[in-house]
């Protein structure tokens, strides 16, 4: 089991200014390990990342608002998000792993805590696809509250699991543009599939992770172009996050030069305040 690095130590003040109400719509709390264990069967094991080291790099970055998606090294055990969540409940809510034997009540509870959907993980080095039927159970389960799907693919299952994707019967978001490898340019099939994806009403995709849709290690600005593509095909569906602390990355970015990729992802004010602002609401606070 591989323990992986920090974050950056000391990200730079942003020169964009983010818009009053900016939500991050993509971050994770891990730990402290010594209050919230990390899962046994984790696929790796990430240095403490507490709720008020993200709330400090939120001042600090000017974001007012957050989602916080359970990762994978906590497992089904949401306890440490739900506690980052009550420390601010009105500016935070949450995406939560759940297992399929999950009570009614459970979710409840979770709903309670402002958790709004439920994740799921595809991705081969944390375990691939999980079963359908189950996925589409818990669908039916969670609509009556409101919720949606949180599910985190690799680029090539944007082909193979289009067929299921397109079946799903409430709104679901892609995290990190789908993953996506800038080196294969804007032309490749899992892109085209995700522009497609994002024609129907209800995909929604996070323009987020750009150190893990680049080929560049540096600047990421080879994924610009694929975010203005999603954002210019779906203005009223996009969201944008940070993914703090960045678990599992090549190039760990520095959270400063992340937020000035914003303005060049939305060069227009009116659409960075939907990307920001209006679609976080829609979707979580409504």
């Amino acid at each position: 089991m591989k323990t992986i690095a920090p974050p950056h130590p000391d990200p730079r003040r942003p020169e964009f200014k983010l818009p009053p109400g900016a939500c991050d719509t993509h971050c994770h709390v891990f730990g402290p390990a010594s209050r919230f264990p990390y899962a046994e069967n984790r696929r790796y094991t990430p240095p403490d990342a507490p709720s008020e080291k993200l709330a400090a790099l939120h001042r600090h970055l000017g974001i007012s608002r957050a989602v916080l998606v359970q990762a994978s090294a906590h497992g089904t055990d949401n306890r440490a998000m739900l506690d980052a969540i009550a420390r601010d409940p009105d500016n935070r809510r949450g995406v939560a792993m759940v297992d399929a034997s999950i009570s009614d009540a459970e979710l409840r509870h979770l709903n309670e805590g402002g958790v709004r959907a439920v994740r799921y993980n595809f991705v081969r080095h944390l375990g691939g696809a999980p079963d359908y039927a189950v996925i589409r159970t818990m669908a039916r389960r969670i609509a009556p509250l409101g919720w949606h799907l949180v599910l985190h693919l690799d680029a090539q299952d944007l082909v193979e699991h289009e067929a299921f994707l397109l079946s799903l019967d409430i709104p679901y978001v892609i995290d990190h543009m789908g993953r996506v490898a800038a080196s294969e340019g804007l032309a490749q099939r899992p892109f085209l599939r995700l522009l497609e994806l994002m024609r129907t009403p209800r995909a929604w995709v996070k323009v987020s992770g750009a150190e893990r849709v680049s080929s560049h290690g540096s600047d990421f600005a080879d994924a610009i172009a694929f975010a203005r593509e999603l954002i210019a095909c779906a203005p009223d569906r996009v969201l944008w996050g940070t993914d703090w602390p960045h678990p599992n990355v090549r190039a760990m970015p520095d959270d400063g030069d992340l937020v000035d990729l914003v303005p060049r992802f939305a060069p227009d004010a009116a659409m960075r305040s939907k990307l920001l602002v209006e679609n976080p609401s829609k979707l979580y606070w409504n």
